[in-house]
């Protein structure tokens, strides 16, 4: 059986480990414990292929960047998360988590993966973004935002809800296993 290795990252707290926990076992974590690295295994059916599925779990918090970093070699797809209700961390996609992934594996597919869907319309989340000046991130966003960092897919999902938590590493299998291909930059003209 072939296997697949995913590693999973994005800023601390935005919900990578419930991600995984929550696909993994069906069931949300009830409390917040910051992750320094944790490797999670599933068999997954994805188009009538099974596969065996090496989930990698990440610390977001940039104390471990050096740390993190030693995970990668092998990738065979990267799932770059940020949370929905928070804009920093969709900004940390560009500006930390893209240039990252990229610098040590420049040919991996990407996914990207807006999380905790559910607080788009929370009014606790909305009022507290709104007093920050801030807004959840938007559908066309997160689209556009794949786009500029040749993601192969943006999916959204809440862990909470159990809401497209199964897409996401469908999507992931179907990355490495029917690869499109991705164009990066420009392309060669000859005169």
């Amino acid at each position: 059986m072939q296997s697949i290795k995913c590693v999973v990252v994005g800023d601390g707290a935005v919900g990578k480990t419930c991600l995984l926990i929550c696909y993994t076992t069906n069931a949300f974590p009830k409390e917040y414990i910051p992750t320094v690295f944790d490797n999670y295994s599933a068999q997954s059916a994805v188009d009538g292929r099974t596969v065996n599925l090496n989930l990698w779990d990440t610390a977001g918090q940039e104390e471990y960047d050096r740390l993190r970093t030693l995970s990668y070699p092998q990738t065979n797809v990267f799932v770059i998360c940020f949370s929905i209700a928070s804009p920093p961390s969709y900004e940390n996609v560009r500006h930390k988590w893209h240039p990252e992934v990229c610098h040590h594996c420049p040919d991996v597919p990407i996914l990207l993966v807006g999380t905790k869907k559910d607080l788009r319309a929370q009014p606790d989340t909305l009022r507290r973004l709104k007093e920050q000046g801030q807004a959840p991130i938007t559908p066309q966003q997160g689209q556009a935002l794949a786009k500029q960092i040749h993601a192969v897919r943006y999916l959204e999902c809440s862990a909470l809800q159990q809401d497209g938590v199964k897409e996401v590493f469908a999507e992931a299998v179907r990355a490495v296993l029917s690869p499109t291909p991705v164009k990066r930059g420009r392309s060669c003209v000859l005169l």
